[in-house]
């Protein structure tokens, strides 16, 4: 299958760099997801590498051509980077139709992937009377028009309902199941979460990582074990006593970093002390990448301070 390769990628406008000499490679069969603040060069990066913008500098191919070298594009790689670009005045199908007659793709086809994406029942209607989630949907199935070997959504699950978000999840999996690459740019952290293998994250235009997503969590968010009792002495003098520095946190509970459950509950237990809640803190995609990223942000908001209350 198709892999994208992205060689020391640089994009300037004027004096402003969005792009910053990137490197890396998206692979098949596993669902790669794309992450960055706001103007870390995501959406830039996916232009260049579909073509529609034009580098400073370095190279962005797929299967080893640039995107305007290949034969047959909407077979070689579907994509979705605006959900509003369908025209309004035409039904979702017509939408399909004239994008499946460009490329000589049997009306059959169109059919299949309205299915696929849930639109048939209201292909019929005019895109403009279409919901962001509707739009989305049809944009994905555009996307998939093709039966391309390589997919890029950016944001796929905007506007989405849970049930589409659910759908979007099961799609992604299933494409990279069937050895496809697969390029999905996201803010939902926990969503990326439950759908990518592999990470690529972007800061101020530059490759913050590129690494598996278990590997990428792990590195950068301590485990912790959470722990609340019901006795009144100072469990962490206890846990000292054995090895282990706890925590008390504002809500009530000890964290215990880099501990186990069963290690933490088979003292507790030798102790008589009286447990109310175990569990092993799981560190969260959210977590690590807010840690990677801190100082990567564009736009920040800080607290503002309370006013004085007059007299």
């Amino acid at each position: 299958m198709t892999s994208i390769e992205v060689q020391a990628l640089t994009k300037e406008y004027g004096t402003r760099r969005a792009v910053d000499r990137l490197t890396f490679s998206v692979l098949p069969g596993r669902v790669t997801g794309f992450l960055g603040p706001n103007g870390a060069g995501k959406s830039t990066t996916m232009r260049l590498v579909l073509g529609l913008d034009r580098p400073t500098s370095g190279t962005a191919t797929i299967g080893g051509r640039p995107y305007a070298e290949l034969r047959d594009p909407l077979r070689r790689v579907g994509a979705l980077l605006d959900a509003q670009a369908a025209h309004g005045s035409r039904t979702g199908r017509d939408h399909l139709r004239v994008l499946a007659a460009t490329h000589r793709i049997p009306d059959d086809r169109v059919e299949e992937v309205l299915a696929k994406t849930g639109l048939t029942s209201v292909a019929r209607r005019r895109v403009k009377t279409y919901s962001l989630g509707m739009r989305q949907r049809l944009g994905i199935a555009a996307a998939l028009l093709g039966d391309p070997e390589v997919v890029m959504l950016d944001e796929p699950s905007n506007g989405l309902d849970p049930e589409g978000i659910v759908w979007i999840r099961q799609l992604l999996r299933g494409l990279a199941g069937e050895g496809r690459t697969v390029l999905v740019s996201s803010h939902l952290m926990n969503e990326t979460a439950s759908f990518a293998d592999h990470l690529v994250v972007l800061g101020r235009g530059r490759l913050l990582a590129d690494t598996p997503m278990r590997e990428f969590i792990h590195a950068r968010v301590q485990p912790r074990v959470r722990v609340r009792t019901g006795d009144s002495h100072d469990l962490g003098a206890l846990l000292a006593e054995h090895g282990h520095t706890a925590v008390r946190e504002p809500e009530g509970h000890w964290s215990v970093p880099h501990a186990r459950v069963e290690d933490i509950g088979r003292l507790l237990s030798t102790a008589g002390v009286t447990v109310l809640e175990l569990a092993a803190e799981e560190a969260t995609l959210e977590q690590a990448y807010l840690d990677l990223t801190a100082d990567e942000t564009e736009f920040t908001a800080h607290p503002t301070a309370p006013q004085p209350q007059e007299a």
